[in-house]
């Protein structure tokens, strides 16, 4: 006989918020199934409120790689801030009462329209940001990138659907904050194409598992042209030798710390005895090509070089298969030494994802 009193009940469905971009909107629903979600209101324009009593399945399933975002709601507040008055002082005295106790080390306060071009709710989140933090006592970290990653900070973000709060590590969130920057001025005359923004993301998401870059490291990139990416680590005071078969942006030319190679990636060989700080590979094509020429470069890395590639994806129609080819291109590059460090969908990412990888 079975001594029922001896086995726990199911816990009761916890409510998280899930940011899930846009472009996988006609899988999302097949997502949340696979997070446990029981019930799901969507907020904003990507985010999702849900419940559900699998939350390790947000972060730990095949399907954690299309949420780019996630956070257990500690606090929610449905209303309309626009329409409420003092909205500002009730949140915040409501938000002391609630967290002050749990000590976080910062508070960070967004939006849950991050693109849109109603500048009310940016400014209520800073104003609301800037009365929260009159009423905590000093905080470690006062800015996103001064966070440590694996202690937790107060995340909130307000829209017209009301307050949404929750208290979580950065990397445990997938982010050092719920995402909106553009990371780079788009607009700038010096702004070669939008991979700049990918590559300067990308850098700021790895401050969540790694030191940055020292200055003068020496990336290798395949397929540059036309120089998006390698413009934005010339900037970062970083060394590339670059490669492509199609020539560099003409802004690009005598750039100090640049050495462009025109010649297909296939056929590159770099010089005896040159090794390497990183690899950055965002080619066009099957991902099964650029990943064989990710490993035959890979042994002219240091030991524990970083690897950022963009895995791209032919179509993403269903959840299976772009876990299929992660799983088919990962198990790839561990078969030749490459340890997968992270992985994330970045704002400028479409059907594609960002690998990093550290040799052994």
């Amino acid at each position: 006989m079975i001594d029922s009193a001896s086995h726990e009940a199911p816990a009761p469905p916890a409510p998280w918020l899930v940011r899930i971009p846009e472009i996988f909107e006609g899988i999302a629903g097949e997502v949340l199934r696979r997070f446990g979600a029981v019930s799901h209101t969507r907020l904003g324009l990507d985010y999702y409120l849900i419940k559900t009593a699998t939350p390790e399945a947000i972060q730990r399933s095949e399907a954690a790689k299309f949420a780019r975002w996630n956070l257990p709601m500690d606090h929610t507040w449905p209303c309309n801030p626009q329409k409420m008055d003092g909205f500002i002082e009730k949140a915040a005295q409501t938000l002391l009462k609630k967290f002050g106790a749990r000590n976080p080390q910062g508070i960070f306060i967004g939006t849950l329209h991050p693109t849109s071009p109603d500048k009310y709710y940016r400014s209520l989140a800073s104003n609301l940001r800037g009365r929260v933090l009159q009423l905590f006592p000093q905080l470690g970290a006062g800015a996103v990138e001064e966070q440590d990653a694996t202690a937790e900070t107060l995340f909130c973000l307000v829209g017209k659907e009301g307050l949404f709060c929750g208290m979580q590590s950065p990397r445990a969130c997938n982010g050092l904050y719920p995402g909106g920057s553009k990371f780079i001025d788009q607009d700038s005359p010096d702004t070669i194409s939008r991979a700049g923004a990918k590559i300067a993301e990308a850098l700021h998401y790895l401050l969540l598992y790694r030191p940055p870059m020292p200055e003068h490291s020496h990336w290798i990139e395949l397929g540059a042209c036309p120089g998006g990416m390698t413009s934005e680590l010339l900037s970062r005071k970083q060394r590339v030798t670059a490669i492509d078969r199609a020539p560099l942006d003409k802004r690009l030319d005598g750039r100090p710390g640049l050495r462009f190679v025109l010649e297909d990636v296939a056929a590159f060989e770099p010089k005896t005895r040159t090794m390497f700080d990183a690899l950055l590979c965002d080619m066009n094509g099957p991902p099964e090509e650029s990943i064989e020429q990710v490993i035959r470069l890979s042994r002219f890395l240091k030991k524990g070089g970083l690897i950022v590639f963009t895995l791209k994806v032919p179509r993403i129609e269903t959840v299976e298969e772009p876990c299929a080819l992660f799983r088919f291109i990962t198990g790839m590059a561990g078969a030749a030494g490459l340890k997968l460090l992270a992985q994330t969908h970045l704002t400028y990412n479409r059907h594609e994802f960002t690998l990093f990888f550290e040799t052994t």
